[in-house]
């Protein structure tokens, strides 16, 4: 079934801004929220029958020209002039937009776990958690799975308490999601996450249907883990030229800080708990083994 992605871009868009953003008057009781059509259609130049045809998605193939001009109009940042280009199946670098890989290379996991002292975890764009280090799993051992960052957020009971800034954690999480959009609107992963984390919370329907858009970058964290209590992380993200679409995060406490403290007792803790494991994983199967040898004898 047609989504007319584009449209409802256009038209949430246009029912963020108010006249006096843009610096037009605004006259007698208005029936909608933000601009009329007719307005955005001024500010852009362009004729207002032509604008209306490609919020109704009647009109699917706008011009770079025109891209241009409706994105100063409703006064788009970087991240959501970006988005707009690529709904319209228009990019503005020299690469095609193309899936998003899935496999992390042996090199990069190789790098990861070099990171000892601080988690790092390789998401997918539509934030599947791809790979992680040790202690990116220790950090998020609070939660039922870490297996897809938006599903954590919003469908997980450990989130809330986790995410000391939950309200904030949300908007940036649907922000992010919602640039996976113009990057493939087809996709089935997509389609299944958003409709799941749709009926089950309100919430993530409410953000979903702002239309805001927003690239991860860097930013800062506060999280209360149950095992070592709070912790503050910045975090960066990086691109991985080799696979398209997943991206880097690596996350860092500040030096000598409660923080940086918490994340070594955090990793203790998680490979005192792994080699306790393995022992019991190991002495059962040394018990199993001499039950087969008296079972043979």
């Amino acid at each position: 079934m047609y989504v007319n992605h584009l449209g409802e871009f256009l038209r949430a868009c246009r029912a963020g801004l108010r006249p006096e953003d843009v610096g037009m008057p605004s006259h007698g009781l208005r029936r909608v929220a933000g601009l009329r059509r007719e307005e955005v259609a001024v500010l852009a130049g362009v004729n207002a029958d032509y604008y209306t045809r490609l919020e109704q998605g009647r009109e699917r193939h706008p011009s770079a020209q025109v891209l241009a001009a409706l994105s100063g109009a409703l006064c788009l940042d970087a991240d959501a002039r970006a988005h707009l280009y690529r709904l319209a199946g228009i990019t503005s670098g020299d690469q095609p937009s193309a899936p998003s890989a899935e496999m992390v290379s042996p090199a990069l996991r190789q790098l990861m776990d070099g990171y000892a002292h601080t988690p790092a975890v390789v998401l997918s764009r539509t934030l599947d958690f791809l790979a992680g280090n040790a202690l990116c799993d220790a950090l998020y051992a609070p939660f039922e799975a870490a297996d897809n960052l938006a599903r954590m957020v919003f469908a997980d009971s450990a989130a809330r308490q986790f995410f000391v800034d939950w309200g904030r954690v949300a908007g940036e999480t649907v922000a992010h999601l919602r640039l996976a959009v113009g990057f493939d609107p087809e996709s089935p992963r997509l389609d299944e996450l958003v409709r799941s984390l749709t009926e089950s919370s309100p919430d993530f329907a409410r953000l979903w249907n702002a239309h805001a858009v927003r690239a991860k970058t860097r930013d800062d964290k506060r999280l209360l883990h149950p095992d070592v209590g709070p912790i503050t992380l910045t975090y960066q993200v990086f691109d991985v030229r080799e696979a398209v679409g997943q991206q880097l995060v690596i996350y860092h406490a500040e030096p000598g800080s409660s923080s940086a403290q918490a994340l070594h007792l955090l990793g203790s803790l998680h490979a005192t708990r792994g080699n306790a494991e393995f022992r019991n994983d190991y002495a059962d199967g040394e018990s199993g083994d001499a039950g087969v040898q008296r079972r043979n004898t």
